[in-house]
């Protein structure tokens, strides 16, 4: 291009490239003529995963670090190996690993696990007809937090900002209670957690319900659930039945998917200037809530994944 008479500017817009790009070949052929063009540097040879480093790699990931950290992080372990730390970035992405990533679980120690996880999923799949299925549980010792400063709020480029100082005006517990077939929630926010108030959520629930319904309701196995007064009020309400999730076993009841999504909602960024003020906006998002309610798709898609801890084969987690 040169040789043809063309400009630089003309050549680095059509090359993509700059002036100094241009006058530095030029510069190179005219001391060195064609030998001037070739490569200065050889480089490095590109790496190339081989198998057994991919399987080194990953077994060595499956290991405590000899440092006494917990985990292994890709420059740690590169320098270990002696390699880079895209190499192991690339072989961790291949694998599936996540060193940085921990998930929590709970072994369920409930012998009659299968019976009452049947028993539950089967309310879900195939309730029964002309009955309602609700889910019940309890959120407890919800703090009715104020914030000492004022809230920044948001704006373009900055997040909402909360001062780091706050006053404790008290708890509160909220029960919940979610129809599997609507989706819509029942709630009441009281000031202890009793026997005594359970009972009359129960009460309240159930007298919202037509008599000629039988009403199953699942919920966990809280000492609070299984008192005398409890039994009482099942044995003069034979269309009321109860369901317990196994123990360690929350994941069954559905309402503890709605208790996430409140707490993301409403509490875990909310300011209550008292008991009665946590207590209003509570009950204010379940009414909006429920005008727009829908069931939740819950589904348990694969039974074989399982956690069973070593130490006992007979506990069953899911």
């Amino acid at each position: 291009m040169l040789a043809e008479g063309r400009s630089y500017r003309e050549i680095a817009s059509e090359l993509r490239c700059s002036h100094e790009y241009v006058a530095r070949w030029k510069a190179r052929f005219q001391e060195h003529r064609i030998g001037g063009l070739d490569s200065r540097h050889a480089g490095r040879k590109a790496w190339v995963i081989t198998p057994k480093m991919e399987a080194r790699v990953i077994a060595m990931t499956r290991r405590p670090p000899v440092d006494g950290s917990t985990h292994w992080s890709s420059r740690k372990l590169a320098r270990e190996i002696g390699i880079s730390h895209v190499t192991v970035a690339e072989i961790w992405k291949r694998a599936g690993l996540k060193p940085h990533r921990l998930d929590r679980y709970m072994a369920s120690d409930d012998p009659d696990f299968e019976a009452k996880a049947a028993d539950v999923i089967g309310l879900y799949l195939n309730p029964p007809k002309h009955a309602a299925v609700f889910c019940l549980d309890e959120k407890t010792a919800i703090q009715a937090l104020d914030r000492l400063d004022p809230v920044l709020p948001l704006s373009p480029g900055r997040a909402e900002r909360h001062g780091f100082e706050y006053y404790r005006h008290g708890t509160l517990s909220l029960y919940a209670a979610l129809d599997t077939l609507s989706g819509e929630v029942f709630g009441r926010a009281v000031a202890r957690h009793t026997s005594a108030e359970f009972l009359v959520f129960l009460s309240e629930l159930v007298d919202q319900q037509p008599r000629s319904k039988t009403i199953h309701v699942i919920l966990d196995n809280l000492a609070t659930h299984k008192t005398k007064a409890v039994h009482a009020y099942l044995d003069s309400h034979p269309n009321v039945k109860l369901h317990f999730t196994p123990t360690y076993s929350s994941w069954l009841n559905q309402v503890e998917i709605w208790f996430a999504k409140i707490e993301r909602d409403v509490i875990s960024r909310g300011v209550f200037t008292s008991t009665g003020d946590l207590r209003r906006k509570l009950m204010t998002y379940i009414r909006r809530y429920n005008k727009l309610a829908r069931p939740i798709r819950w589904s348990y898609s694969d039974p074989s994944r399982r956690i069973i801890t070593a130490s006992d084969s007979s506990h069953t987690g899911h």
